[in-house]
C-alpha cells in the first residue's frame, strides 16, 4: 500500500534552487531535484521527467516535442527565467501542458547588470584590473587604458519591454540620450516618459554610439545583428547583449572587435552557450560574464519560488499567475 508521501503527485526540479522555494510543496507534492550541474540532452530530459506531473525548469533544459512524447502525464512545465526559447510552446499547447515564467522580478536586476557592462566596457574596467594583477602599472600616464565618455552620446535599445525601459530609466544621469527599436512603438506618452525616441533598427545602428540588446530570441531575431547589420555601426561604438546570445553572430563580433569597428562589448551570453566563439576570449576589448544578468541572491531565490507556486497552482487545477501559454489541447 502506498504511503501519502508516495501518492503525492511528482514535480521534477532540474537544478538545486536558491532560498527556500520547495517548501511551498510540504505535504502538497513530491519533489525530485537534479544535484547534478550542466545542460541536459533531450534524452536526459525525457528520462528525468518520467513519470512527472509538473517540472520546474532552466534555460539549458530543453523542453522539447520528443521529450514532452516521453513524458504523456506533463501537465505543466515552470522556467525559472522570463525566456522560454528552451521550451517548444507550440507542442505544450498541442499536448495541453501549461507553460510559465518568471517576469517582472528580474527586470531590474538585469537592467542593472547591463549598467555594469556599458560603464565597464566604455571604461576599461576589467583591462584595467588585469592590468594592475599583472604588475604593469607603473605610476600614472596621460595615456594610459583611455576609454570613451558617455554624456551626449546615444544608447540604442534594441526591444523596449520591461528590462529595455529598465534600461533607458537609467540613462538620463549619464546624460545619453536614448533611441529604441521594436516590432511595435510604445505610446506617445509612454516615449515622453522615457525620454526614448523611435527609430528603425537599421537607423538605429547607424546613429548609436551604445547598442543594447533586450529583445526576445525567435526565429526572426536569431543572428539580427550579422554581419551585414554590424557594419552599418558607426565606427568605435559599444555592443552590449544581456538578452540571449543568438541575437548576434558571434563570429562576426569577432571579426569586428578585432578590427576596432567596435570599441568594446560586454556580454552575458552566448550563441552556443556556455562555448564561445573562436577567438572571443582572447580578445581585451570584450567583457565576458556567464549568465548572471538576475544573479542577485534576492532575485534569484524570488523566481525560483514564482516557478515552484505556479508549477503547484496548476497541479493543483489553479491557474498560474505567470503563464505563458495555458496549453489548449488539440482535439484531433
Amino acid at each position: 500500500m502506498a504511503s501519502r508521501t508516495e501518492s503525492l503527485p511528482l514535480i521534477v526540479v532540474t537544478s538545486e534552487l536558491p532560498g527556500d522555494a520547495l517548501s511551498l510543496l510540504d505535504g502538497r507534492a513530491r519533489a525530485r531535484v537534479r544535484k547534478a550541474r550542466g545542460a541536459r540532452s533531450e534524452e536526459d530530459m525525457a528520462r528525468a521527467l518520467r513519470g512527472a506531473q509538473g517540472a520546474v525548469t532552466l534555460l539549458s533544459d530543453p523542453v522539447s516535442e520528443a521529450v514532452l512524447d516521453a513524458c504523456p502525464g506533463l501537465k505543466v512545465v515552470s522556467n525559472v527565467a522570463v525566456g522560454v526559447d528552451n521550451i517548444n510552446l507550440a507542442a505544450c499547447a498541442e499536448r495541453g501542458v501549461i507553460v510559465a515564467h518568471t517576469p517582472d522580478v528580474l527586470t531590474e536586476a538585469c537592467a542593472d547588470l547591463t549598467w555594469a557592462l556599458l560603464l565597464g566596457a566604455a571604461r576599461r574596467i576589467v583591462e584595467g584590473d588585469r592590468f594592475v594583477r599583472a604588475g604593469k602599472f607603473k605610476g600614472w600616464r596621460v595615456d594610459l587604458l583611455l576609454g570613451a565618455d558617455l554624456r551626449g552620446k546615444t544608447l540604442g535599445i534594441v526591444g523596449m519591454g520591461r528590462i529595455g525601459q529598465a534600461v533607458a530609466r537609467r540613462a538620463a544621469p549619464f546624460g545619453l540620450r536614448v533611441a529604441y527599436t521594436q516590432r511595435t512603438r510604445l505610446a506617445p506618452s509612454r516615449e515622453s516618459a522615457l525620454g526614448a525616441r523611435f527609430a528603425p533598427l537599421d537607423e538605429l545602428l547607424c546613429t548609436s554610439d551604445v547598442v543594447s540588446l533586450h529583445c526576445a530570441l525567435t526565429a526572426e531575431t536569431r543572428h539580427l545583428l550579422d554581419r551585414d547589420r554590424l557594419a552599418l555601426l558607426r565606427s568605435g561604438p559599444l555592443l552590449i547583449n544581456t538578452g540571449r546570445g543568438a541575437l548576434v553572430d558571434e563570429g562576426a563580433l569577432v571579426e569586428a572587435l578585432r578590427s576596432g569597428r567596435l570599441f568594446a562589448a560586454g556580454l552575458d551570453v552566448y550563441e552556443r552557450e556556455p562555448a564561445l566563439a573562436p577567438g572571443l576570449k582572447d580578445l581585451p576589448n570584450v567583457i565576458l560574464l556567464p549568465h548572471i544578468g538576475s544573479a542577485s541572491r534576492e532575485t534569484r531565490e524570488e523566481m525560483a519560488r514564482m516557478a515552484v507556486a505556479d508549477c503547484l497552482a496548476v497541479i493543483e487545477g489553479r491557474t498560474p499567475e505567470h503563464a505563458v501559454s495555458l496549453g489548449v489541447r488539440s482535439e484531433e
